[in-house]
């Protein structure tokens, strides 16, 4: 009787399939251009959605409400207090950036990693909340406050988002401004805080960051739409930022390994 002979299935070593895996790894790597895009995206449906769906704003902001009251939790002295917390928290981790910046040209020494990182978030603040935020996007388009309209008791009348209006003339709701700071601390937390200390530091400043936003809805300060695509328009600022700070140090390294890749 004749054997029948089976053939082995033949696996590629570990070593082998190694390569592969890395690039797989490479090839989904979340980095600041696809947060860009993704950021981008996220102000583009929320545009959509609240233009298609107006009325979300008044009826989100009317659960806060109660007529001949207003918006009767404005008075809590612990959502008062976690408002004012904003101003010494965003101090600190300024001060924090400033002064690795200090410190390092003190010391007559490159910029280095940390000093880019600490540029940046000066920068951001300065670029995100500050410009683009509060002096292009609040005092342009004129959206009134939820607490300024008919619907809460105001004489102003309701605009949904990105529409031009004359209702306020400065410091409008379009969009929030302390969404905005909001959303700055994340990003500062998240290039700050050392690799070992991330997955506390900013799961916990996210929280924070999310409560200080939404706080601005229980005060009648804002709408909705004005905290989340303050949050998004931020990030976008805070990558393209990136971007620009951390490419041209990348674009240096490049010329360092031609130059010495060149023969003699």
């Amino acid at each position: 009787m004749s054997e029948i002979a089976f053939a082995r299935p033949v696996f590629a070593p570990p070593r082998a399939r190694a390569p592969l895996v890395r690039r797989g790894a490479r090839r989904w790597r979340f980095g600041p251009d696809e947060g860009a895009i993704l950021a981008a995206t996220a102000v583009l449906a929320l545009t959509v959605g609240f233009l298609l769906f107006p009325g979300v704003d008044v009826a989100i902001s009317h659960l806060f409400y109660r007529p001949h009251v207003g918006f009767f939790m404005s008075g809590d002295p612990v959502l008062k207090a976690l408002r004012k917390s904003s101003t010494l928290v965003i101090g600190l981790m300024l001060l924090g950036a400033v002064g690795r910046m200090l410190w390092t040209w003190g010391r007559g020494r490159p910029w280095g990693d940390a000093g880019r990182r600490a540029l940046f978030v000066v920068s951001a603040l300065a670029l995100g909340p500050g410009l683009t935020i509060n002096l292009v996007f609040k005092d342009l388009w004129g959206r009134a406050r939820p607490i300024q309209i008919e619907a809460f008791g105001g004489h102003a009348v309701f605009t949904p988002v990105w529409a031009f209006s004359d209702a306020c003339r400065t410091n409008c709701s379009f969009v929030s401004g302390e969404g905005a700071g909001a959303a700055w601390m994340v990003g500062a937390a998240l290039i700050l805080t050392p690799a070992r200390w991330r997955p506390v530091a900013v799961p916990v400043m996210i929280a924070y960051a999310v409560a200080l936003s939404m706080n601005r809805l229980v005060f009648g300060g804002h709408f909705l739409s004005d905290i989340l695509l303050s949050w998004g328009l931020t990030a976008m600022v805070m990558l393209a930022l990136y971007r620009i700070t951390f490419a041209a140090r990348r674009l240096d390294r490049r010329r360092i390994w031609s130059a010495q890749a060149l023969p003699a």
